[in-house]
């Protein structure tokens, strides 16, 4: 067996012990959310600060930034509208790799996070020391990596991408006669190379939340909803894939569920996207797809645990006393800068961003 095939089978316990010990929430009356949302809104000011939360953090942040000029989108996307801010401070309220992104992009800004703890699956199945060692054995093949890595797997990538323009760079590199190692996201990975026939080696990482989207219990949703259209997350596994209408990045999601013309929408990906399918389609019915039943074991429930780690309650904590600051190493940042200027410049050129995207 590779490196690639035994080091993440090996770091799952640890992954599974983990999510096992992350504290619930504390739950909040509408009168201490309120108070709490009173007290966030004056530290944003008075820090000059703005709040940047991902698609998967619980609805009362993701309206929090809303309201108070900050941004709501996927991670690059994230780092991007930080960069373009005028604020002097960023609040990440996302998982550690969001806030390293952001550092990256955005050197001379304050970036800090509700809770540095939040981390994601498919980073702590990818440590940089495993991960350099495999990419040793192939010194021919061009580094690819996921945008959910930590700053020290980027800096060691050739390139960078995300699940919104990772299919035109691979058949860019395609097209230069390019070899690829691909992580850490195995069922990613699959569906990239079924889609472009690319020569990929794949380190076996999984996000915890898609990788418990199942086969059989999703067909039967679909039995009893047959006019629905399904739209799936590409970390899903290849057999959820296979029954979609649509595949695609969070964002791309939402504006297929917008065009879409069916009432009814069964969607694979963590439910805290829910909050903004709801405001872009209210008219139309929005389904989780299954992570519990017969063939599951539902671990995560189709929301990340890490993600819910961050509250109210700690986003305050934060502001209040300028903790949880996201430091990156200087040159770590500039290698790291490297692949993401080169995936940011091919997003560019060939329209998969525009001018003035956040």
């Amino acid at each position: 067996m590779s490196l690639a095939e035994t080091i993440p089978e090996k770091l799952q316990s640890r992954i599974d012990n983990i999510i096992s010990n992350v504290e619930p929430n504390p739950w909040l009356s509408e009168a201490e959310k309120a108070s709490y949302i009173v007290k966030i809104k004056a530290l944003l000011k008075q820090k000059d600060a703005v709040v940047i939360a991902h698609y998967y953090v619980d609805d009362e942040l993701q309206a929090l930034a809303e309201e108070t000029g900050g941004y709501v989108s996927d991670s690059l996307d994230m780092a991007n509208f930080g960069a373009q801010h005028s604020a002097s401070t960023l609040v990440i309220c996302g998982v550690r790799f969001m806030g390293e992104t952001s550092k990256i992009l955005s050197p001379e800004k304050t970036v800090v996070m509700p809770t540095l703890e939040a981390e994601c699956s498919l980073d702590l199945g990818c440590p940089i020391e495993e991960f350099s060692r495999f990419c040793d054995q192939y010194p021919d093949r061009e580094v690819v990596v996921y945008a959910n890595t930590s700053v020290e797997v980027k800096a060691r990538a050739d390139w960078i991408v995300t699940s919104s323009n990772a299919i035109q760079i691979i058949n860019h590199l395609m097209a230069e006669g390019k070899k690829i190692i691909w992580g850490p996201d195995k069922h990613l990975g699959q569906y990239i190379k079924n889609k472009t026939n690319a020569d990929m080696i794949m380190w076996q990482g999984i996000c915890v939340v898609h990788d418990e989207f199942k086969l059989y219990e999703l067909e039967q949703l679909m039995k009893k909803h047959p006019d629905a259209e399904v739209l799936v997350h590409p970390e899903s596994p290849e057999a959820v894939i296979a029954l979609a209408d649509f595949v695609g990045s969070t964002k791309q999601i939402i504006a297929a569920g917008k065009k879409s013309t069916a009432d009814t929408l069964i969607i694979a990906t963590d439910h805290g996207l829910f909050y903004k399918m709801s405001q872009v389609v209210p008219d139309k019915r929005l389904i989780p797809a299954p992570t519990g039943g017969k063939s599951a074991t539902c671990q995560s429930c189709a929301h990340c645990p890490w993600m819910a780690m961050n509250t109210l309650v700690n986003l305050y904590e934060t502001l209040r006393d300028t903790t949880n600051t996201i430091e990156v190493d200087e040159q770590i940042r500039q290698q790291a800068l490297i692949p993401l200027n080169r995936m940011l410049d091919f997003s560019y050129q060939n329209g998969i961003l525009t001018a003035g995207d956040a």
